[in-house]
């Protein structure tokens, strides 16, 4: 038996050890494993953007082209549509999360919780062009949308309590009120360009739900007038 690199000898009666030295062995092992984060990384980038536009480029090999590697590679990572779809969907989640927490030191919490709305307009486009050009039949009771759900009404909560709390907005309004009206707009718009149209409505809406200061009247305050009571003839 010869000793590979960097090992060391151990002799033990007739038995003759050579212990080897894992380092260079584990720096090969880590190379591999990066590249495939990578990649893993770039195709779901890609699938953001790709199904995002939508249309009849939206595919598979669409999505392979743009992360810049073969269809193989984007199979070992996602072996079926619904990994693909799922993996990406976790993905927009969490980057919604992660937004809300990032906003909580905003100036404005109303324009804060504006944005981060706006923003949850591209994970629902992401998520209609996989459904479309994957031919997927989302659940609505599966764990996904469970998952899903509760994350995206914590974070839109912890935005609209600010606001509350803040005294900008009208306090009669929940956060799972706020997150259906939100899906119900995105979904009643199916025509392209819907975005727009989309992030219209919702500027109105979040401008409704606004607190309006009260205004002061100058001067003194005008007494009610008095009701006429006819005299009797």
């Amino acid at each position: 038996m010869q000793p590979c690199k960097g090992s060391a000898r151990v002799q033990s009666n007739q038995f003759v050890i050579y212990i080897v030295r894992m380092d260079d062995h584990t720096d090969q092992i880590r190379k591999p494993r990066a590249d495939a984060v990578r990649n893993r990384e770039r195709v779901l980038e890609a699938a953001k953007l790709v199904f995002n536009a939508g249309g009849p480029e939206a595919s598979l090999e669409a999505v392979a082209k743009r992360a810049g590697v073969g269809i193989g590679t984007l199979y070992r990572h996602f072996p079926t549509r619904e990994d693909l779809f799922e993996a990406v969907y976790r993905r927009e989640v969490e980057q919604l999360s992660e937004l809300a927490e990032q906003l909580k030191n905003a100036k404005d919490p109303v324009d804060a919780l504006r944005r981060w709305l706006h923003s949850g307009v591209e994970f629902v486009a992401t998520k209609k062009g996989m459904v479309a050009a994957l031919a997927l039949a989302v659940q609505s009771g599966s764990e996904l949308h469970a998952f899903s759900f509760e994350r995206l009404t914590k974070a839109i909560g912890s935005l609209l309590d600010r606001a509350i709390t803040a005294g900008a907005m009208r306090a009669d309004i929940g956060p799972e009120d706020l997150l259906r009206a939100f899906f119900g707009m995105c979904y009643m718009h199916d025509q392209p360009g819907w975005q727009a149209s989309v992030l219209r409505m919702l500027d109105v809406f979040v401008d409704g739900l606004r607190v309006q200061p009260v205004a002061k009247a100058k001067g003194r305050t005008a007494k009610p007038a008095k009701t006429a009571v006819k005299r009797k003839r």
